[in-house]
């Protein structure tokens, strides 16, 4: 019967060929697909001896990995609002997570179809439940994990359009809660030098492994789909993930493990297969760029600029700063952040350093997100490493200063080094004036946890959301 209804899904494929836009000229065809909370370093594209993560792999070997890609700031709201508008979030208005931004700004949908494209939305592309509907496009079905991959083929089957076709699918994962599923061994899995080995932490990464390899399968089935309905594979497929992981250091943090994530692109004909570029590239560079490859230009008043030269490999670099920015996210993370990079050292400031810094993850501390955090809090009464990873975790200096290309994990502070004082100066001045340039009040949209007081877990240990599932952002 299995073999029957695939014979069956590959003749109707084969059928719809004829109708598949002939009259879209140099217009390719895009599918852009988008993971939830995926950390850079967790894939063996970027050099992961564990995850299985044979798609990614393969479109690193057919296409172009970015060593340097970022997102505008590590929380969903703001980070795809970013996407979405080319412009970073104190210019898009979606700053903190869970704000909404200016809908006005949200122009890429509208754009690609002003280029005679048919835009559809499969899955977490936009932030929230409203925000999908308000972009315009043309298709939007909100629904999460391996339910896409039917979704998308029924799109396809029923598709009558001869536009040239932009398909975005948004993977859920592996944002929490992870499966309870675990396709690896906790006692043999490498946890990042940033986490405290516990059995519990262990369990948890396992399970987080688990869901990339999920997530990666699902992307190998849509990309599959996407080859037998256009009939070639000569079409745009692109890679990204919103943020790092649910992990201290990782999703709201400025850290790298936050903020630099995974960007691969493939493009047959076009770009060099087996290419790696250092070329620094944002989140808010994807939208003028997937316009100009569509024929269409941007506007030179948004904060993205077109990477397609580094693409087709006419150049090698692209922006020589990076700028990014995190506000919060409800009462959970009441920490706001700025950081400036040149890609080998970074400035940080922490606009709130007399505060804990805390998240949903340590404050919840519920099954498949951040319960491992009763297991560190055990651990860090006896052991100093674990302590002083926690300290570092709740308690960040007003300015962090590092040397990437040495410090990759962002462990050694150099701000108050007097051999850096000039250049930590240096790159004070320039966030200053890029904030300034932004219009960035650098607000604190909640109250802060004072260092003075109990941890932020202690003071919301009553609330009834410990008793429930972690926010879905």
């Amino acid at each position: 019967m299995r073999q029957s209804l695939g014979l069956f899904a590959f003749g109707v494929f084969h059928a719809l060929l004829m109708a598949t836009p002939a009259e879209a000229g140099q217009k390719p065809n895009m599918v852009i697909f988008l993971a939830d909370d995926h950390g850079r370093l967790e894939s063996s594209v970027y050099g992961h001896s564990q995850v299985k993560t044979p798609q990614m792999q393969k479109l690193a070997d057919e296409g172009m990995v970015f060593e340097h890609a970022y997102v505008a700031s590590p929380a969903c709201g703001p980070s795809r609002a970013a996407l979405m508008s080319g412009l970073m979030p104190a210019r898009n208005g979606a700053e903190a997570n869970h704000t909404n931004p200016r809908p006005e700004t949200q122009s890429m949908v509208r754009q690609l179809q002003e280029q005679g494209y048919e835009v559809v939305s499969f899955g977490k592309i936009a932030h929230g439940k409203k925000q999908p509907f308000m972009l315009g496009f043309d298709h939007v079905e909100l629904i999460h994990k391996d339910s896409n991959i039917a979704a998308v083929r029924k799109f396809l089957v029923d598709r009558k359009s001869k536009k040239p076709l932009c398909l975005m699918v948004g993977d859920h994962r592996p944002h929490v809660s992870w499966t309870k599923e675990m396709q690896y061994d906790p006692a043999e899995v490498e946890l990042p030098p940033h986490l405290i080995d516990t059995k519990e932490a262990r369990e948890h990464w396992a399970r987080y492994l688990t869901d990339i390899t999920h997530m990666d399968s699902m992307m190998a089935a849509i990309d599959k789909m996407a080859e037998d309905y256009f009939g070639t594979d000569d079409y745009l497929f692109l890679y990204s993930s919103d943020h790092g992981g649910q992990w201290p250091m990782g999703k709201w943090n400025l850290y790298d493990s936050g903020t630099r994530v995974p960007f691969i692109v493939r493009w047959p004909g076009k770009i060099k297969p087996g290419a790696r570029t250092k070329a620094m590239v944002s989140w808010v560079d994807l939208m003028p760029t997937l316009i100009d490859i569509a024929g269409g230009k941007t506007s030179d008043e948004i904060d993205g600029r077109s990477f397609t030269q580094v693409l087709l490999g006419e150049k090698s670099t692209h922006r020589s700063l990076m700028f990014t920015t995190h506000s919060g996210d409800s009462e959970m993370n009441v920490y706001p952040i700025r950081a400036i990079s040149d890609g080998k050292y970074k400035y940080i400031r922490n606009l709130e350093p007399d505060c804990y810094h805390s998240n949903h993850s340590d404050i919840l501390r519920v099954d498949g997100a951040g319960a491992f955090w009763h297991s560190w809090d055990e651990a860090a009464k006896t052991n100093a490493s674990a302590a002083a990873k926690m300290r570092k975790y709740y308690q960040r200096p007003a300015v962090e200063f590092f040397d990437l290309s040495k410090d990759p994990y962002e462990y050694d502070n150099l701000a108050n080094s007097p051999e850096y004082k000039q250049m930590v100066q240096e790159f004070s001045n320039k966030l200053d004036t890029w904030m300034k340039e932004q219009g960035d009040t650098q607000k604190t949209f909640r109250t802060p946890y004072p260092l003075t007081g109990p941890t932020p877990y202690i003071i919301h240990i009553d609330s009834p959301r410990h008793k429930k599932k972690p926010l879905k952002d």
